[in-house]
């Protein structure tokens, strides 16, 4: 992420309950260069970002310089890896448009294009053709052909052990198949509640929500969701399962907390990593705080 980010609410949302739930296996990467499109940070940016996110409770790590190579950054990386008990931010810092002879460091190389005799000046920096464009040295190529052969030869392995797995334990392949498919168990549909007008009593839209998500917790293992700090009201607990807390992990219900929009912004992450079903509410009157999510729930 980058200075802006760090600006927009949602990333603290989401960060301050990342810190509560200790996700010691989130390391986020901060390029901290100080720059966004107004120009210096110093013009609206000038909080302790590490102190904020120590009070968040997370590991902060600071990097100085990657210009020169990034050994440090492996070594603050695999530091986070082994700090398990809380989530890990590396300030990382950086110049915008390095390599530019005009427009490092500056404003102007946040974008738009350098400009063909900037990007030659940076193209002679890097010790490059200045006169080639779109042009791969020999030596890069052969550098990503063979890593590409090692990280399909990764795959491949990794594809046998999951195919003795499979082999092993057909039932559970088979439901994590399932789960990564969005596909509903075979009987979902038939457990859920019915309503018939006239006959049944009327009751409010949030009390048959409850009833459906009850009905299908018990038959989804991967419904898992919450409320922005109304579950009395939302009616969105799940008797079938206790809260997922630091110290209680295998829980499916989530306090998200006053955060609508990190709220809705982690269901969409959930999804889109997939073997989840999320869910989560508020009131309508609180939902404009998490429109952009909402918005890119729709467009997904």
């Amino acid at each position: 992420c980058g200075d802006g980010c760090l600006q927009e609410g949602v990333s603290g949302e989401a960060s301050s309950l990342a810190g509560h739930l200790g996700l010691g296996k989130l390391i986020v990467l901060y390029d901290d260069n100080k720059i966004t499109i107004d120009g210096s940070t110093d013009l609206s940016f000038t909080e302790d970002v590490g102190k904020r996110y120590e009070a968040y409770g997370w590991q902060v790590l600071t990097v100085g310089d990657v210009a020169d190579g990034i050994k440090d950054l492996r070594t603050a990386i695999e530091q986070g890896k082994a700090e398990t008990g809380k989530p890990t931010i590396i300030k990382i810092r950086t110049a915008i448009g390095y390599g530019s002879p005009t427009k490092e460091g500056k404003a102007s190389s946040h974008g738009a294009p350098l400009g063909p005799e900037d990007l030659a000046g940076a193209k002679k920096f890097f010790e490059f053709d200045p006169t080639k464009s779109f042009h791969v040295d020999d030596d890069v190529k052969e550098f990503f052909t063979k890593r590409t052969a090692e990280t399909e030869a990764k795959k491949e392995e990794w594809e046998a052990m999951y195919a003795k797995y499979a082999e092993a334990n057909a039932d559970k392949a088979a439901e994590l198949k399932r789960r990564f498919n969005n596909e509903l168990p075979a009987d979902a549909l038939s457990q859920l509640p019915t309503f018939e007008i006239g006959k049944d009593k009327d009751l409010a839209s949030r009390q048959f929500s409850m009833q459906c998500l009850n009905a299908m917790a018990p038959i989804m293992p991967e419904l898992i969701g919450g409320s922005a700090d109304l579950t009395p009201s939302n009616l969105t607990a799940l008797k079938c399962s206790g809260d997922f807390q630091k110290g209680t992990p295998a829980g499916r219900y989530l306090r998200f907390g006053v955060r609508e929009h990190g709220m809705a912004a982690i269901c969409n992450g959930l999804f889109a990593y997939g073997g989840f079903r999320p869910f989560c509410a508020t009131f309508l009157n609180f939902a404009g705080y998490a429109l952009g999510s909402i918005r890119l729930s729709a467009l997904s």
